[in-house]
């Protein structure tokens, strides 16, 4: 099974220029929690989630009108191809700790959105070897959901 049988093909996506005010738009309005981030030329350039509009929000003391994407977007991105396994992309998935990749075609354009959320839609438990059993996805949950303190509070915690 390939990346693309189970992916969103229709991305929503927001430019760097964005303000965090008409990203959270997009996102409510699709019903997503993270947006691919493209350059002019198409390219991806970062992400941005919700939980980092939010973080940006409640530390930043700025409206949200105010604050573009660029200033809170994950530029060091993660992502898969739409040829590739659907195993790899899981993998990767539990490897990086992420619940969502986008999708990128060969030649790099942005094709879709895959997250934990399609997966766990495609898994399945059947007798036979399944393309995407339960137990991968199991494990890549159980991985990329496990509570981790932020850094700070580990240091004063471990300073105790």
């Amino acid at each position: 099974m390939k990346v693309r049988d189970v992916m969103v093909g229709t991305p929503a996506f927001c430019g760097p220029e964005t303000n965090l005010a008409a990203a959270v738009e997009i996102l409510w309005n699709r019903n997503c929690g993270m947006l691919p981030v493209l350059a002019a030329d198409g390219k991806l350039q970062g992400i941005i989630t919700d939980r980092d509009i939010c973080i940006a929000l409640g530390t930043r003391n700025r409206p949200a009108s105010d604050l573009t994407v660029a200033e809170v977007m994950t530029k060091r991105v993660v992502s898969c191809f739409e040829e590739d396994d659907i195993r790899s992309a899981v993998e990767s998935m539990q490897r990086d700790g992420i619940r969502r990749l986008p999708v990128l075609g060969s030649d790099g354009a942005l094709k879709g959105v895959l997250s934990m959320d399609d997966v766990v839609r495609h898994s399945s438990d059947t007798g036979r070897t399944p393309e995407l059993p339960y137990d991968l996805v199991l494990t890549a949950f159980k991985s990329i959901y496990t509570h981790q303190l932020p850094g700070i509070v580990r240091k004063n915690v471990a300073a105790a």
